[in-house]
Parts: C-alpha cells; structure tokens; sequence
C-alpha cells in the first residue's frame, strides 16, 4: 500500500465551495521522499480546497515540530514549525509556464497534495541549524562535542601563529 495515497484528492466529485482536509504527519511521510532533508517531525496539516468554476485554491496551515539535528554539535532538537502557504490550480488546456499557478487539463480528475505539503514544511525548516547552540544551550547542546569543537580550534591557532617571514614585509607595507 502507498502512503501517500492519502494526500490525492479527486477533485471531479467536490462540489463548488470550500472543503476542509486534515492530515497528519511523521517519519513514515517523511520516509517516502528519497534524500529528504527532513527525517521526522510530528505536524497537524490543516488545507482548506475553495472549488471554483476554473479554478482551484488550497490554502495550507502547517503546525507542529519537526526533529532536526544541531549542524555544530549533532545534538537533536525539537523546532517549531508554523507556516500557512497557497497554490491555486487553474482549469486550462495550455501549459501556463508559472511557479504560482499550476495547469490543470481537462482529462485531470485529482491532484496529488504530498510534494506541495513536503515542499512547504522543507521550505519552513531552517537553512543552517544551529538553534540549540546559540540559543538554548543548556537545553539541548552535546556539551562534550562542543568542548572538543573549542580545543581543536585553540590547537588550530596556536599552530597557525608561526607565521611566513614573507607576510612581515607586506604588513610593513600596509602599515604606511
């Protein structure tokens, strides 16, 4: 069985107006995107689908915490993820060429929802993290790792401060 067969919607039986959809997502989600940046996380999707005559409109409300590993110390850490995002879908038989707008045909009769869900929580979570170590230490930093962090890059230094003779007589140069 597919998991995500869940997050396909047929759209050819909804009537004109707003339907609700909540979904509920995990590592098992997350397990069905092959090198996804994302491992585990436990969120609440909340998506509201306004039908119109030519077109879609999904408005997406994603709230929960996703499970992700401090890039300085491997420590884990919870992070707090809050994003509503849109993607409307447009009944129409040419390619319309656009990010925003996505071009549905007349032979269509169901979106697949589960990479625009994993789109925005990827998009939600952070670039670079470091939240634990710069903000919440005391909470969720790998103490140990950071000590030895701290003590290879003081022995870095003091190995870096012989320096080339040849540096001395451009930095006199600067100096003038």
């Amino acid at each position: 069985m597919n998991p995500l067969k869940q997050y396909i919607i047929p759209f050819v039986g909804l009537k004109i107006g707003k339907h609700a959809f909540n979904y509920a997502i995990d590592h098992t989600f997350f397990d069905q995107f092959e090198y996804s940046l994302v491992k585990n996380g436990n969120l609440q999707v909340f998506l509201e689908l306004d039908k119109q005559e030519t077109l879609l409109q999904l408005n997406f409300n994603i709230e929960g915490t996703l499970n992700l590993t401090c890039d300085r110390c491997l420590a884990p850490y919870p992070f707090q993820v809050k994003t509503t995002e849109c993607q409307i879908y447009k009944f129409t038989a040419e390619d319309l060429g656009e990010d925003e707008v996505i071009a549905l045909h007349k032979s269509d009769f169901e979106i697949d929802i589960a990479p625009l869900i994993y789109e925005f929580i990827t998009l939600a979570s952070p670039l670079i993290n470091v939240f634990p170590c710069d903000e919440d230490g005391e909470k969720y930093c790998d103490k140990e790792m950071l000590d030895k962090i701290k003590a290879l890059s003081i022995q870095e230094k003091e190995e870096n401060k012989e320096t080339d003779p040849r540096w001395e007589g451009l930095k006199k140069i600067n100096k003038n």
